[in-house]
Protein backbone atom coordinates (compact mmCIF):
# COMPACT_ATOMS: atom_id res chain seq x y z
CA UNK A 1 0.00 0.00 0.00
CA UNK A 2 1.47 3.40 -1.03
CA UNK A 3 0.98 6.22 1.48
CA UNK A 4 2.63 8.47 -0.12
CA UNK A 5 -0.18 11.09 -0.31
CA UNK A 6 -0.61 11.33 3.64
CA UNK A 7 0.06 13.98 4.60
CA UNK A 8 -1.12 13.57 8.83
CA UNK A 9 -1.08 10.64 10.89
CA UNK A 10 -3.54 10.14 14.07
CA UNK A 11 -3.11 7.17 16.50
CA UNK A 12 -5.00 5.76 19.18
CA UNK A 13 -3.63 5.74 22.59
CA UNK A 14 -4.25 2.75 24.52
CA UNK A 15 -3.36 -0.65 22.57
CA UNK A 16 -1.35 1.41 19.93
CA UNK A 17 0.96 4.29 21.45
CA UNK A 18 0.88 2.51 24.82
CA UNK A 19 -0.10 -0.56 26.89
CA UNK A 20 -2.79 0.74 29.81
CA UNK A 21 -4.17 -2.15 30.70
CA UNK A 22 -1.97 -2.95 34.04
CA UNK A 23 -3.36 0.24 35.45
CA UNK A 24 -6.65 0.41 34.00
CA UNK A 25 -7.12 -3.30 35.32
CA UNK A 26 -5.35 -2.32 39.12
CA UNK A 27 -8.18 0.88 39.16
CA UNK A 28 -11.30 -1.64 37.91
CA UNK A 29 -10.66 -3.87 40.43
CA UNK A 30 -9.96 -0.94 43.05
CA UNK A 31 -13.56 0.29 41.93
CA UNK A 32 -14.70 -2.90 42.38
CA UNK A 33 -13.62 -3.70 45.98
CA UNK A 34 -14.81 -0.55 46.72
CA UNK A 35 -17.64 -1.31 45.61
CA UNK A 36 -17.69 -4.65 47.66
CA UNK A 37 -16.98 -6.73 44.29
CA UNK A 38 -14.40 -9.81 43.96
CA UNK A 39 -11.63 -9.13 41.36
CA UNK A 40 -11.37 -9.72 37.93
CA UNK A 41 -8.52 -11.20 35.63
CA UNK A 42 -6.10 -8.69 33.79
CA UNK A 43 -7.18 -9.85 30.86
CA UNK A 44 -11.13 -9.89 31.20
CA UNK A 45 -10.71 -6.34 31.89
CA UNK A 46 -8.87 -6.05 28.57
CA UNK A 47 -11.69 -6.91 26.84
CA UNK A 48 -13.92 -4.61 28.46
CA UNK A 49 -11.80 -1.84 27.18
CA UNK A 50 -11.95 0.11 23.80
CA UNK A 51 -14.96 2.29 24.16
CA UNK A 52 -14.12 5.12 27.08
CA UNK A 53 -13.83 4.99 30.26
CA UNK A 54 -17.89 5.23 31.26
CA UNK A 55 -18.23 2.34 29.33
CA UNK A 56 -15.64 0.56 31.10
CA UNK A 57 -17.60 1.10 34.22
CA UNK A 58 -20.68 -0.80 32.95
CA UNK A 59 -18.54 -3.37 32.22
CA UNK A 60 -16.10 -4.01 34.92
CA UNK A 61 -19.27 -3.81 37.24
CA UNK A 62 -21.29 -6.29 35.34
CA UNK A 63 -18.50 -7.92 33.66
CA UNK A 64 -20.59 -8.32 30.71
CA UNK A 65 -19.79 -6.66 27.29
CA UNK A 66 -23.08 -4.75 26.86
CA UNK A 67 -23.91 -4.47 30.72
CA UNK A 68 -25.20 -2.08 32.06
CA UNK A 69 -25.14 -1.07 36.06
CA UNK A 70 -27.69 0.22 38.12
CA UNK A 71 -27.26 4.81 37.84
CA UNK A 72 -26.53 5.11 41.45
CA UNK A 73 -23.71 2.14 41.63
CA UNK A 74 -22.25 3.62 38.05
CA UNK A 75 -21.84 6.84 39.72
CA UNK A 76 -19.98 5.54 42.27
CA UNK A 77 -18.19 3.39 40.62
CA UNK A 78 -17.02 5.92 38.09
CA UNK A 79 -16.40 8.71 40.29
CA UNK A 80 -13.97 5.99 42.59
CA UNK A 81 -12.25 4.76 38.75
CA UNK A 82 -11.86 8.51 37.49
CA UNK A 83 -9.94 9.39 40.55
CA UNK A 84 -8.17 6.49 41.54
CA UNK A 85 -6.79 5.75 37.58
CA UNK A 86 -5.91 9.70 37.20
CA UNK A 87 -3.32 8.77 40.50
CA UNK A 88 -2.39 6.49 39.31
CA UNK A 89 -1.96 6.76 35.30
CA UNK A 90 0.93 5.17 34.81
CA UNK A 91 2.42 3.26 37.18
CA UNK A 92 3.11 0.10 35.07
CA UNK A 93 1.53 1.51 31.67
CA UNK A 94 4.27 1.03 29.41
CA UNK A 95 4.97 2.70 25.47
CA UNK A 96 5.39 0.06 23.39
CA UNK A 97 8.64 -0.56 21.40
CA UNK A 98 9.34 0.49 18.48
CA UNK A 99 6.92 3.68 19.09
CA UNK A 100 8.97 6.59 20.54
CA UNK A 101 11.68 5.64 16.92
CA UNK A 102 8.78 5.61 15.18
CA UNK A 103 7.11 8.80 16.13
CA UNK A 104 10.38 10.11 15.71
CA UNK A 105 10.76 9.23 12.16
CA UNK A 106 7.22 10.23 11.14
CA UNK A 107 8.00 13.89 12.93
CA UNK A 108 11.52 13.66 10.68
CA UNK A 109 9.00 13.78 7.90
CA UNK A 110 7.49 17.11 8.95
CA UNK A 111 4.24 15.06 9.05
CA UNK A 112 1.53 16.37 11.59
CA UNK A 113 1.15 13.76 14.49
CA UNK A 114 -2.30 13.88 16.44
CA UNK A 115 -3.93 11.09 18.91
CA UNK A 116 -7.62 10.38 18.91
CA UNK A 117 -8.38 8.30 21.81
CA UNK A 118 -11.55 7.31 23.71
CA UNK A 119 -9.86 8.09 26.71
CA UNK A 120 -11.15 11.43 27.99
CA UNK A 121 -8.65 14.36 27.33
CA UNK A 122 -8.30 14.51 31.56
CA UNK A 123 -7.00 11.04 31.48
CA UNK A 124 -5.24 11.23 27.75
CA UNK A 125 -3.38 14.37 28.24
CA UNK A 126 -1.36 13.88 31.64
CA UNK A 127 -0.85 10.25 30.44
CA UNK A 128 0.70 11.51 27.33
CA UNK A 129 2.55 13.62 29.68
CA UNK A 130 3.97 11.14 32.06
CA UNK A 131 5.28 9.08 29.44
CA UNK A 132 6.96 11.89 27.84
CA UNK A 133 4.61 11.53 24.51
CA UNK A 134 3.02 14.62 24.59
CA UNK A 135 5.15 16.93 22.90
CA UNK A 136 5.11 14.70 19.63
CA UNK A 137 1.55 15.10 18.97
CA UNK A 138 0.21 18.61 17.68
CA UNK A 139 -3.40 17.30 18.95
CA UNK A 140 -4.84 15.46 21.03
CA UNK A 141 -8.87 14.51 20.85
CA UNK A 142 -10.27 12.69 23.80
CA UNK A 143 -13.81 10.48 23.89
CA UNK A 144 -15.22 13.63 25.66
CA UNK A 145 -14.01 16.39 23.55
CA UNK A 146 -16.24 16.56 20.86
CA UNK A 147 -19.96 15.62 20.79
CA UNK A 148 -19.01 11.92 19.73
CA UNK A 149 -16.31 9.68 19.56
CA UNK A 150 -14.85 7.20 17.71
CA UNK A 151 -16.39 5.09 15.85
CA UNK A 152 -18.21 8.00 14.94
CA UNK A 153 -16.36 9.85 11.88
CA UNK A 154 -16.57 13.36 13.83
CA UNK A 155 -13.30 12.89 15.33
CA UNK A 156 -10.88 12.38 12.00
CA UNK A 157 -12.82 14.72 10.26
CA UNK A 158 -12.12 17.73 12.85
CA UNK A 159 -8.64 16.50 12.70
CA UNK A 160 -9.14 16.95 8.93
CA UNK A 161 -10.47 20.79 9.65
CA UNK A 162 -8.12 21.74 11.96
CA UNK A 163 -4.69 20.33 10.04
CA UNK A 164 -6.17 21.87 6.79
CA UNK A 165 -6.14 18.51 4.89
CA UNK A 166 -8.51 16.33 2.65
CA UNK A 167 -10.33 13.18 4.64
CA UNK A 168 -8.47 11.08 2.04
CA UNK A 169 -4.80 12.48 3.35
CA UNK A 170 -5.15 11.15 7.19
CA UNK A 171 -4.12 8.00 8.16
CA UNK A 172 -5.61 6.63 11.63
CA UNK A 173 -3.59 3.98 12.97
CA UNK A 174 -5.21 1.86 15.83
CA UNK A 175 -6.00 -1.46 17.03
CA UNK A 176 -9.48 -1.97 17.59
CA UNK A 177 -12.98 -1.75 15.62
CA UNK A 178 -13.55 1.44 16.78
CA UNK A 179 -10.37 2.66 14.48
CA UNK A 180 -11.13 1.37 11.89
CA UNK A 181 -14.63 2.08 11.53
CA UNK A 182 -14.16 5.32 12.18
CA UNK A 183 -11.59 5.58 9.39
CA UNK A 184 -13.87 3.98 6.94
CA UNK A 185 -16.33 6.61 7.84
CA UNK A 186 -13.86 9.49 7.44
CA UNK A 187 -12.92 8.54 4.15
CA UNK A 188 -9.41 8.51 5.64
CA UNK A 189 -6.81 5.31 5.53
CA UNK A 190 -7.23 2.72 7.93
CA UNK A 191 -4.16 1.03 9.42
CA UNK A 192 -4.02 -1.60 12.06
CA UNK A 193 -1.11 -2.37 14.49
CA UNK A 194 -0.57 -6.33 14.91
CA UNK A 195 0.50 -5.91 18.74
CA UNK A 196 -3.05 -4.44 20.19
CA UNK A 197 -5.56 -5.72 22.07
CA UNK A 198 -7.83 -6.93 19.34
CA UNK A 199 -6.70 -9.86 16.61
CA UNK A 200 -5.23 -7.45 13.88
CA UNK A 201 -6.56 -10.02 11.19
CA UNK A 202 -10.10 -10.01 12.07
CA UNK A 203 -10.44 -6.18 11.70
CA UNK A 204 -10.66 -5.42 8.01
CA UNK A 205 -7.80 -2.58 7.98
CA UNK A 206 -6.21 -1.80 4.84
CA UNK A 207 -2.93 -2.51 6.31
CA UNK A 208 -1.62 -4.12 9.32
CA UNK A 209 1.87 -2.83 10.57
CA UNK A 210 4.16 -4.76 12.96
CA UNK A 211 5.55 -1.32 14.21
CA UNK A 212 5.71 2.66 13.60
CA UNK A 213 8.75 2.45 11.52
CA UNK A 214 7.02 0.61 9.08
CA UNK A 215 5.06 3.82 8.20
CA UNK A 216 7.75 5.53 7.95
CA UNK A 217 9.27 3.44 4.87
CA UNK A 218 5.55 3.31 3.19
CA UNK A 219 5.02 7.26 3.92
CA UNK A 220 9.01 8.85 2.89
CA UNK A 221 9.68 10.18 -0.72
CA UNK A 222 12.62 8.63 -1.50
Amino acid sequence: MNLKHIKAVAFDLDGTLVDSIPDLAAAANAMRQHLGLPALAEMRIQEHVGDGIASLVHRAITDERHGEAAAALWEQGFSFFVRYYHDHLSDNTRVYPGVRDGLALLRALQLPLVVVTNKSEYLAVPLLQQLELRDAFSLVIGGDTLAEKKPSALPLQHVCEVLGINSSELAMVGDSENDILSARAAGAAALAVSYGYADASTLQADLVIGNLAELYDLMKNN
